[in-house]
C-alpha cells in the first residue's frame, strides 16, 4: 500500500485553512499536515471549543483529505532558546506575553503541553516541531568552548523536555524532533547525544527531514539507518549545495533565494536529494506513516512547485518486497 501523500501547511499559512484544504485537494494530495499558526490548527481553540477540531475533521473529510500529524515548529523553537526580539514575529501574542525572556520559554513549554492535549482530542498521534537550543551560538569553538558548557545544554533539554514529554506520554501523543540548525540536535551525532539526554523516552523521536542534513554533507539514508525506530514522521524536501569557489556553506548571511549562497532549499526532485535510496531506507525499517512535503523553494512558483511535488512523491513512492527476485531457484 503507498503511503499518504502530504503537504505541510506551514509554509502557506498566510492562505486561510478552507483555501489550503482545497488547494491541496486540487494539487493531487491525499492530506495535511496541519502548523499550528494561522488558522489552520490553533491549539487555543481547540482546547476551548469542544466542536473544534470536529469541524477540522469535517473540512478535511468533506475534501477526501486524511490528517496524521499536527506540526508546533515555531513556539517549539521558544522553550530552549535565548529570547531576543526575533521571536515575537513567530509566536502567538498569548505565548510572547510581555517578551520577558523566562516568561517566554514558559509560557512556550506550557504551549507545547497543550499542543498534546489538542492532538488527542484531535485524534492524531505525532506531533513535529523544534526544540531551540541554548547552545547553537557555541556551535563554533572560539573563544574555546568549555564542554561543560555544552552538557549543560543538553541538561537543560532534559529539565525543561521531560515535563513536556510527561503530558505526551498521558496524551499517547509521540514528539517528531525536525533535526535542523539552531535545534539542539542538527545531525547524527547530537540527535544521539539528545536521546541519550532524555534517558530514550519513547514519547521522543524525529520528524526526518532530508534536506537539512544533505547540505551539511551528512548522508540522510545514514540517519534513517541510525534510529529506526525513531523516525515518527518524515518530510520530503530537497535542498541543493551551490558552492563555486566564492561561496560557503555557512551562507555568508545571505537570504535565502540569493544565488551567492553556498547551498539553498529546492522544489522535491530538483536539488541533491536522493530520495530514491531514502524510499528503500524508510522500507527497511517499516515506516509506513506520511510522505509530508514541505515546499521550500525561493526560485519557484509555489503553487507549480507544490503540484509538481504530489505527483514526484507518488511516483518516487515504492512498497518493499516481501520476497527476494531470486527466491524462484531457491530449494
Amino acid at each position: 500500500m503507498a503511503r499518504l501523500v502530504t503537504l505541510f501547511t506551514g509554509q502557506w499559512a498566510d492562505l486561510s485553512v478552507q483555501d489550503m484544504v482545497r488547494k491541496a485537494k486540487e494539487f493531487g494530495y491525499d492530506g495535511l499536515e496541519l502548523a499550528c499558526w494561522g488558522d489552520h490548527f490553533e491549539v487555543d481553540k481547540a482546547l476551548a471549543d469542544d466542536s473544534y477540531c470536529a469541524r477540522k475533521r469535517e473540512l478535511l473529510e468533506s475534501h477526501d483529505l486524511r490528517c496524521e500529524a499536527i506540526s508546533c515548529h515555531l513556539v517549539g523553537q521558544a522553550v530552549l532558546d535565548p529570547i531576543d526580539a526575533r521571536h515575537k514575529a513567530i509566536l502567538p501574542p498569548y505565548v510572547w506575553g510581555d517578551g520577558d525572556p523566562a516568561g517566554v520559554n514558559q509560557r512556550a513549554a506550557d504551549e507545547l503541553k497543550n499542543t498534546a492535549r489538542a492532538a488527542q482530542k484531535f485524534g492524531v498521534s505525532v506531533v513535529n516541531g523544534f526544540t531551540g537550543s541554548s547552545i547553537w551560538h557555541l556551535n563554533y569553538s572560539f573563544p574555546p568552548v568549555p564542554p561543560s558548557m555544552l552538557e549543560a545544554g543538553f541538561e537543560l533539554l532534559a529539565e525543561r523536555f521531560n515535563p513536556i514529554l510527561d503530558v505526551f506520554g498521558e496524551c499517547g501523543i509521540k514528539f517528531g524532533l525536525e533535526v535542523h540548525p539552531t535545534e539542539i540536535a542538527f545531525d547524527i551525532y547530537t540527535a544521539q547525544k539528545a536521546l541519550e539526554a532524555l534517558d530514550y523516552r519513547e514519547e521522543f523521536g524525529f520528524n526526518f527531514d532530508p534536506s537539512h542534513l544533505h547540505w551539511q554533507f551528512v548522508d540522510p539514508v545514514e540517519f534513517i539507518r541510525a534510529f529506526p525506530d525513531r523516525i515518527y514522521h518524515v518530510h520530503i524536501k530537497d535542498a541543493i549545495t551551490t558552492l563555486n569557489g566564492k561561496s560557503g556553506i555557512l551562507a555568508s548571511h545571505l537570504n535565502f533565494g540569493d544565488h551567492r549562497r553556498g547551498w539553498d532549499f529546492r522544489s522535491p526532485g530538483r536539488g541533491g536529494v536522493n530520495f530514491e535510496e531514502i524510499i528503500r531506507a524508510l522500507n527497511e525499517i517499516g515506516y509506513g506513516g506520511p510522505l509530508s512535503v514541505e515546499w521550500e523553494d525561493s526560485g519557484m512558483d509555489r503553487e507549480f512547485g507544490a503540484k509538481e511535488a504530489a505527483g514526484f512523491v507518488k511516483k518516487m513512492d515504492f512498497p518493499s518486497s516481501s520476497r527476494a527476485f531470486d527466491a524462484a531457484f531457491e530449494d
